[in-house]
């Protein structure tokens, strides 16, 4: 009845969430009409909140919001009581919270659906599918493409959850990162073992024969030392000297937003496909609302 992560789902329902999107993108229905969706969000969010407040419009729900600085946190209510009064307001809750496991818990205590729209530096399952919804729509497919992801591996959720996906939709996987922010070894091994598939570490930053890039910022304020922050983040900024050589259909994606890890002359260029995928959020929500609003029905 949740989507709190990408493992809480297989690949055929993926690959149904997906095709839902497809018929969806750039259309509204009213297939939901008289249903609310609660946005919570504990903590800032631009793209993840409007989309899904722009999906649920577009699918005839009316969206009740949540703004923390003006709620009865500031009295000290828990999270749990805010989540119990909640469920009665509404009919699907999309939510977002800075601690990890926190949409875990809200599912657990809801009668209603929890969609996790980002828990601390866990998981991010929604944005995943439009991660994957993006690379289909470009490449036509997942399985056998070279991905590459580069950046703060370590604490970026995004990554977390796309990694995991990509090795079960059968894509070959290049981690480019700063030594001391890979990915968990435990949690790659367990990929890895799962799903049988290429996996290459790399420190140094070459695109030559990948198909798709996916970016992440390098996280400075978990340095110590800003000089060594600067220097990392700008030894790992993508230029267009990088592009030289790559394939004549590499697309670059980023979760956003971005900061400096991407040269703004990059915006401009056929292989830049962030901000279309910033606008699949919406078809993409839209189908994750209608697949769980249904799966009730069931």
């Amino acid at each position: 009845m949740n989507l709190i992560s990408i493992r809480d789902v297989d690949k055929n329902e993926i690959e149904s969430i997906l095709d839902l999107a497809e018929k969806m993108e750039n259309k509204s229905t009213k297939d939901l009409e008289g249903k609310i969706i609660a946005t919570l969000f504990f903590e800032p969010s631009t793209r993840t909140k409007l989309s899904f407040q722009s999906a649920a419009e577009r699918l005839g729900m009316k969206v009740i919001d949540f703004i923390a600085e003006t709620t009865s946190l500031k009295k000290g209510e828990s999270f749990i009581d805010t989540i119990k009064v909640v469920e009665g307001y509404a009919d699907i809750i999309a939510m977002r919270h800075p601690k990890e496991g926190s949409a875990r818990l809200a599912s657990q205590l809801s009668k209603i659906p929890v969609v996790n729209g980002g828990d601390g530096a866990n998981q991010h399952p929604t944005q995943t599918l439009i991660d994957l919804y993006t690379i289909r729509k470009y490449k036509g497919k997942i399985n056998g493409l070279n991905v590459g992801l580069i950046g703060d591996l370590k604490h970026a959720r995004t990554v977390h959850s796309l990694v995991y996906a990509l090795a079960m939709f059968g894509a070959n996987i290049k981690l480019i990162c700063p030594k001391g922010l890979e990915l968990d070894s435990a949690h790659l091994e367990e990929i890895q073992g799962k799903f049988n598939i290429t996996l290459e570490h790399t420190s140094e930053v070459d695109f030559k024969g990948l198909d798709v890039l996916y970016a992440v910022r390098i996280q400075k304020e978990r340095f110590a030392d800003p000089y060594e922050a600067n220097s990392i983040a700008a030894k790992y900024q993508i230029t267009m000297n990088n592009l030289e050589g790559v394939k004549d259909d590499f697309i670059i994606l980023h979760p956003l937003p971005k900061i400096n890890e991407i040269d703004p002359e990059i915006d401009d260029t056929k292989y830049a496909k962030y901000f279309e995928q910033a606008h699949f959020g919406v078809p993409v929500r839209m189908a994750v609302i209608s697949h769980l609003m249904k799966r009730i029905e069931t």
